[in-house]
């Protein structure tokens, strides 16, 4: 079976191509460039190029051809452009998903067909399994710590049954040791950071390609917003009555899902004079609800959870994003790991949202589910139920979750197996 390995430069597709031709496999690789505009790296200039150069030598190492092909179009398409969109309206996309889905297995793919291949195979910590219907399970990593299921959560039945994953049953420190010993160029290769194929960004940068940049207030809420509160008030109460049966209204769902809404909070101004001439100022009357304590570049910059990037201290403990209001251009922020305005239990995503990896597994309307969740890579799958509702898929954990964030993805789990995703609306 002739295979073609999506070859980075990295140690991880470096010992997933080893594998295949030990195996015996016919494999050849082919290294893919999905950016061109290094002047939004923060590595250099030709950081794409050191890749490609690596990954030909790992190929020439191993054995197996080497072809390159440029995707940047597509890339810029398919990923880019949705990226753009999914950032002027406040939310945060996850374009590794997307590189994932429209990138590596389908346009990465249709050129591999191209040069014959049958399969493509990547270096993802997971796996898949073949059903006794004929479908395809995909299935968390063996390696705990480095499981990336999470990454293909939007893949199709017909892409899944093309794609090989050699090192889904290994351990990163055998992948290490597998590579060392077969004297491969990328064996001590740091893993990459930053946006799938692209490298490491400046994203303000990389974002002001199109999107304005627009000074507003950062405004720091205090608990005396939430005691206060009729919103905050009333998802505690129904989060304090909820049935043990599961069967909740729809309305307390979309009350439970809804982001806390924080206009309420306005700055009135006040005059003054000062010093010995009194001369008349202009300053903010105090608010018991928050304190305007800075200025930022543009709202869709930030995402909630966010805790670096924004340049303000004089607080014991980091600062956290925790609301962006686009219209008005105001990014609210919380002291804390542990503020209420990052604490949320409960999500929705739009019926036309979610994705099932089998179709068999879809949930229909007035079903619930209980499995577990991950709302972002590396997070430890969180106890929740999901509840079907012909309004949308409600996810409500058992614990509150840090930094639920629009435009992320959340994966569901049945054991081991990653049942279905969904892009969080709320």
């Amino acid at each position: 079976m002739k295979v073609c390995v999506g070859l980075s430069g990295g140690v991880d597709s470096s010992v997933a191509a080893l594998l295949l031709k030990e195996q015996g496999y016919d494999v050849f690789a082919m290294f893919m460039q999905n950016w061109n505009d290094a002047s939004t790296t923060l590595h250099g200039d030709c950081e794409w190029e050191e890749d490609r150069f690596l990954a030909e030598l790992v190929a020439r190492k191993i054995g197996i051809p080497f072809y390159f092909v440029d995707l940047s179009g597509e890339y810029r398409k398919r990923v880019v452009d949705y990226m753009f969109d999914e950032y002027s309206k406040g939310r945060t996309p996850n374009p590794d998903v997307l590189c994932n889905r429209e990138i590596k297995f389908d346009a990465f793919w249709e050129a591999a067909k191209k040069l014959g291949a049958e399969m493509v195979a990547t270096g993802h910590y997971c796996r898949k399994a073949q059903n006794p219907d004929g479908t395809w399970s995909l299935l968390a990593g063996a390696d705990g710590n480095k499981d990336q299921s999470y990454f293909l959560c939007q893949l199709s039945q017909e892409q899944l049954s093309k794609a090989l994953f050699p090192i889904g049953e290994i351990e990163k420190p055998e992948v290490r040791r597998l590579a060392r010993e077969a004297d491969l160029p990328s064996a001590d290769k740091k893993d990459s950071q930053g946006i799938c194929f692209v490298g490491k960004v400046d994203l303000p940068v990389f974002l002001q390609q199109k999107l304005a940049s627009i000074e507003g207030d950062v405004v720091e809420v205090f608990d005396a917003f939430y005691e206060s509160n009729p919103q905050y008030h009333e998802i505690q109460s129904i989060l304090s009555s909820l049935p043990a049966s599961g069967d909740i209204p729809d309305d307390s769902l979309e009350k439970l899902s809804a982001a806390l809404s924080y206009d309420s909070i306005v700055f009135e101004t006040e005059t003054y004079r000062s010093g010995r001439h009194h001369v008349k100022k202009t300053r903010f009357k105090d608010n018991p609800f928050g304190k305007i304590l800075g200025k930022h570049e543009g709202a869709q910059f930030y995402t909630i959870g966010q805790r670096k990037g924004l340049a303000i201290g004089g607080h014991r403990e980091p600062l956290f994003v925790i609301g962006n209001d686009i219209g008005r251009n105001v990014v609210y922020v919380g002291e804390g790991p542990a503020h209420k305005g990052l604490m949320r239990r409960c999500l929705k995503i739009l019926p036309e949202e979610v994705h099932w990896i089998r179709p068999s597994l879809a949930m229909v309307p007035g079903e619930t589910r209980r499995q577990k969740v991950r709302i972002r890579y590396r997070q430890p799958l969180q106890d929740a139920v999901l509840i079907m509702r012909e309004g949308g898929l409600f996810i409500l954990f058992d614990e509150a979750q840090r930094g639920i964030t629009p435009g992320q993805f959340a994966a569901f789990y049945d054991g081991p197996e990653l049942t279905g995703s969904g892009v969080i609306l709320r």
